[in-house]
């Protein structure tokens, strides 16, 4: 109504305004509509992720539910948990498509896509060892977060690593009850991996933030061989077998015996000799403080 000082008395709003988002108006269900399926990322167990357009103009990512392999609860199940747990590393929930099937939670685009597939490309392999050491204490730093809500992660697998200018954020939760099949892990309905699963999960179903620690030292492997595949050249029941024996991957060239030395302490075979994801995050930010100054030594 007045200049106030502007050259100009406001008249209108610009009429190229980006519109609200409805994530940011509170309101998670979107129309189906309003998405288009650009390009296949991956596919894992539970379904596949795509790279999607949101009304034109918003570059997002699409999870899609495969059909028979997790039920409708446990699906939504894990958009509700998303909605709860808000942090700087974690992908952010933006929406959901659940009046009908197939179910979609739409989440924030990240550019280099999984870190394992990133490990794997030429921009991965350049990067040093510092640089995997950080990937490791900011996946730990996720992994106490989570727990300070109370959440059991079940699946800190590379694959379900998402890394934007070399920054790591977990890009799913997933809770629910576990049953046992004769080939592999059930999460109601959903199957679970077998490499990365502690032997009490594997055993006795029983899941915990300790179990999860064993799965973050799986992690770690990954991390420091750039995405390879942990017990390469075993099956399923291979690893199964050999855990049975107390059986622990060997460590690799590329791997510190002092970063192996964390690996082998997730490794415990009794959970509560495992260590907290706070001990984890502390220790490896130390590492990383440390082999940072050894490279930068260097000539």
């Amino acid at each position: 109504e007045q200049n106030d000082g502007l050259c100009q008395k406001l008249t209108e709003s610009c009429a190229n305004q980006k519109p609200q988002q409805p994530w940011e108006k509170d309101a998670w269900e979107i129309s189906r509509d309003t998405l288009k399926l650009d390009r296949r990322l991956g596919a894992g167990q539970f379904g596949e992720v795509w790279m999607a357009t949101y009304n034109k103009h918003t570059k997002v990512a699409v999870k899609t539910m495969k059909p028979g392999t997790m039920s409708l609860e446990a699906f939504m199940a894990e958009a509700n948990l998303m909605k709860t747990l808000q942090h700087d590393k974690l992908v952010k929930l933006h929406a959901v498509v659940t009046k009908e099937e197939p179910i979609y939670i739409i989440t924030e685009f990240m550019e280099k896509g999984s870190l394992l597939d990133f490990l794997k490309t030429p921009e991965g392999n350049r990067v040093q060892l510092p640089k995997l050491i950080d990937f490791s204490a900011q996946t730990a730093e996720d992994g106490a977060y989570i727990y300070t809500h109370t959440h059991t992660h079940r699946g800190l697998m590379c694959l379900y690593l998402i890394c934007t200018c070399l920054y790591c954020s977990l890009s799913s939760v997933v809770p629910s009850s576990v049953i046992f099949n004769t080939n592999h892990w059930v999460l109601t309905g959903a199957k679970f991996p077998i490499k990365w699963t502690a032997p009490e999960a594997i055993n006795y179903g029983s899941f915990t933030i300790k179990s999860d620690m064993w799965s973050f030292g799986i992690l770690l492997m990954e991390i420091v061989t750039y995405g390879r595949t942990p017990y390469p050249g075993m099956s399923n029941p291979d690893v199964i077998r050999a855990l049975e024996r107390d059986y622990r991957m060997p460590r690799t060239e590329s791997c510190p015996e002092e970063l192996y030395d964390i690996m082998l302490k997730c490794w415990k075979k009794k959970p509560e000799d495992r260590p907290t994801f706070e001990y984890m995050q502390s220790v490896l930010e130390d590492f990383y403080t440390a082999t940072e100054s050894q490279y930068q030594q260097q000539p």
